[in-house]
């Protein structure tokens, strides 16, 4: 079930939803507007290949930035951070979407990570991209996103207590962590 307004506002002015810092303004009829952080990281163009299953080329050629502002130019990659820091209990489960006022200036917000694990805590990394033909600059403290919540039966092993949880408690933009997954295959 997803959760309405008055909802949102009882889990969390009851602690099962924490939302720091919280702006009940920012509470919508079926999610919660989330703003953009102040932290971006990008890769630099090149022809090296990112393997996932190897840190190094993760990490090779990026560039970090902490801005009040920051102009994403067209076609071009970018994480960021959310303002807020959630937590989530282990019945709640929560997708991230777009504001349909920034997807109309060609701003995606996830490109497949849009969903929060239940007992998930920590600043939310987006995964931006321009698809417009013109560059648009985007402001630290804008609402950029939303939260849509999900109750759920209760998770046997919330994400808090995954031992393999490898971004439980973020905060700024995170690069993958792909590789500390086991190779298979």
């Amino acid at each position: 079930m997803i959760l309405v307004d008055w909802q949102i506002l009882d889990r969390i002015n009851r602690g099962y939803i924490s939302i720091d810092p919280f702006d009940p303004n920012l509470v919508q009829p079926n999610s919660l507007d989330i703003r953009l952080g102040d932290h971006f990281v990008w890769y630099e163009a090149g022809d090296e290949v990112i393997d996932p299953y190897q840190k190094e080329t993760i990490t090779a050629d990026t560039k970090e930035l902490t801005a009040d502002c920051v102009v994403i130019e067209p076609g071009h990659f970018m994480l960021a951070e959310t303002f807020e820091v959630i937590s989530l209990p282990d019945n709640i489960v929560a997708s991230i979407e777009g504001k349909s006022s920034i997807a109309r200036l060609g701003v995606e917000l996830h490109q497949t990570g849009g969903w929060i694990d239940a007992g998930f805590s920590g600043s939310i990394t987006l995964e931006m991209c321009n698809v417009n033909q013109r560059p648009v600059k985007v402001y630290a403290g804008m609402p950029i996103g939303q939260l849509v919540f999900y109750t759920t039966e209760r998770a046997s092993r919330p994400y808090n207590l995954k031992g393999d949880a490898k971004y439980m408690n973020q905060r700024q933009a995170t690069l993958s962590r792909y590789h500390e997954n086991p190779k298979t295959g």
